[in-house]
């Protein structure tokens, strides 16, 4: 029972949920945002380059805790079409 009311930081919560326990909501949020600038960049600049040019590198997201491996080591079937369901339920759980 104690330890259910214990601080998102102590040492109990690192050691049960290892780094993703030092980020909040507004972690999560602060990174998605990143990601979603990001993004807008890539389509902005892709979008208004010379037609010859050679195609610009999809940015890479932020990593989060526990997350899966980085998008460039994933093959293109591979890809998610976005979250996933756990990383949907780590974000609201």
């Amino acid at each position: 029972m104690l330890l259910q009311h214990l601080p998102r930081d102590s040492a109990v919560a690192r050691e049960l949920h290892g780094e993703a326990a030092e980020w909040s909501v507004s972690d999560y949020l602060l990174a998605a945002a990143v990601d979603q600038l990001a993004e807008a960049n890539w389509m902005f600049a892709t979008v208004n380059q010379d037609e010859d040019a050679e195609p610009l590198e999809y940015p890479a997201p932020v990593s989060r805790p526990g997350a899966e491996p980085a998008a460039e080591e994933l093959t293109a079937e591979q890809q998610p079409a976005g979250p996933g369901p756990a990383q949907l339920a780590s974000f609201f759980g």
